[in-house]
């Protein structure tokens, strides 16, 4: 006989859980126990009628249709698993407490990799030990991390501006940059221009393809992250006490961008993933980042720094957290 078991647990991209749950011959006990890897104001952002989610819902459309039924799926959920952490949007974990009708919900983040060989996640790599070995070089608080995940490929006017925007500045730098896939037009995307890293030599680096992320944010030159707002990241960048500097390209980024800025931790820069932006403008940032000017907004990071480690640490919420889901689910 086939052992029933306890639970099935499913991320927001796999709601299809639910219809496999419900059929007759699956012997799980439990509706399934939703796992976020987002946010608890997104999760609420999303369900209002003025979030772009909401209003972009198209009636048999297969994409929002996908999306509906995952956020059905989400208030059907037996429970929540949140990457977040109490302190920073204790209000929104309330409200979905309130709004799920039970007290299943539990922040349990931030949820980030070991801080050991944090610099071969994604393989041994001289070129990391010598990036690293660069930032060693560099005063506290002086360099700007300039990155936007592992999907988002900018197109060449964009990557221009970025670029003449890092020279102008005069700050120093770290751009990584994702170069083009199968599914870029060839020569559109991606491209340094040219004669730019021999201008900039010395005071910025950048790397093509993949980067230790958590390393570089943890240096103590890093400043400030040029980002798009991707939950990860935010997390990433919150435990290192680092400033962002927001662009939000798609999907939640936006409302992960508003959050940043209601809590006084990110500084707006540009919206959208097909927005060009000024090179001048962004000097002006890169320059204002490093500055006696963004002391609030960095003293701010650095205090949510210091709740996110308490957080995770032995008696923080996140961990009570975490207890509560295991003693939760050892009794079902």
């Amino acid at each position: 006989m086939v052992p029933q078991p306890p639970y099935s647990a499913s991320s927001h991209h796999l709601r299809f859980v639910f219809g496999v749950d419900a059929q007759p011959r699956v012997p799980a006990r439990n509706p399934p126990l939703r796992i976020f890897s987002h946010r608890c104001f997104g999760f609420v952002c999303d369900q209002l009628p003025v979030s772009p989610v909401y209003r972009s819902y198209v009636e048999g459309d297969p994409t929002t249709e996908f999306v509906k039924d995952g956020l059905r799926a989400n208030m059907a959920s037996w429970g929540v698993i949140i990457n977040s952490f109490r302190e920073l949007d204790r209000v929104y974990f309330d409200h979905i407490k309130a709004e799920s009708g039970h007290d299943r919900v539990f922040a349990v983040g931030p949820l980030l990799p070991s801080s050991k060989n944090t610099t071969e996640r994604g393989g041994p790599s001289s070129s990391s030990s010598d990036l690293l070995s660069w930032l060693d070089t560099c005063a506290a608080h002086t360099v700007v991390f300039v990155s936007f995940g592992s999907q988002f490929v900018l197109n060449n006017k964009q990557m221009e501006e970025i670029a003449v925007g890092l020279e102008r500045s005069g700050v120093k730098f770290v751009w990584a940059v994702k170069e083009p896939t199968g599914g870029h037009a060839a020569g559109a995307y991606g491209k340094i221009p040219a004669g730019f890293e021999d201008r900039v030599a010395g005071r910025g680096v950048v790397v093509r393809g993949w980067v230790p992320q958590v390393a570089i944010l943890n240096h103590g030159a890093v400043v400030a992250l040029l980002t798009h707002c991707g939950w990860n990241s935010i997390m990433e960048a919150l435990m290192a006490g680092v400033l962002m500097l927001t662009w939000p390209m798609s999907a939640d980024n936006f409302s992960n961008a508003m959050l940043l800025h209601q809590m006084k931790v990110g500084l707006k820069a540009y919206e959208g993933a097909d927005t060009v932006p000024d090179s001048g403008e962004l000097a002006r940032l890169f320059r204002k980042s490093v500055s006696e000017e963004t002391r609030v907004e960095r003293k701010r990071v650095t205090e949510f720094a210091i709740a996110a480690k308490e957080a995770v640490g032995e008696g923080g919420s996140s961990s009570k957290d975490l207890d509560q889901l295991v003693l939760n689910l050892s009794h079902k």
